[in-house]
């Protein structure tokens, strides 16, 4: 299947400074991350810092909030701050949110059923 990009529109939770960007997503990452330098731009800020998993090994990065569009589906989500990833990942919880699932076949999101029970 490859890489699934998609175009989504991210901002701060108001949507005071909102970009539209080429995002990874990346079903395999529990949480989107967002590079420093655009959290800078858009005006982020820290709620806090977790340690997470990277195929590098541990490490502790800052959490957000952001609010995504993609497909026309939106929402403010929890979203890292990284100071190595130059692009922005769509992780599995924002898709969940959003309604939405990869289509191996096609390589793109499609929607999705979101489960209550």
């Amino acid at each position: 299947m490859g890489h699934v990009w998609a175009r989504a529109r991210i901002g701060d939770p108001d949507r005071k400074k909102v970009l539209e960007v080429d995002a990874l997503v990346d079903t395999g990452a529990t949480l989107s991350v967002v590079p420093r330098k655009i959290a800078l731009e858009l005006g982020l800020k820290a709620t806090g810092k977790t340690t997470v998993a990277t195929a590098g090994g541990l490490v502790e990065l800052e959490r957000t909030r952001i609010w995504v569009e993609l497909e026309g589906r939106e929402e403010v989500v929890p979203a890292l701050i990284s100071d190595v990833l130059d692009k922005v990942l769509i992780g599995s919880t924002t898709l969940e949110v959003l309604g939405l699932q990869v289509d191996p076949v096609a390589g793109r999101l499609k929607e999705w059923t979101i489960l209550l029970y």
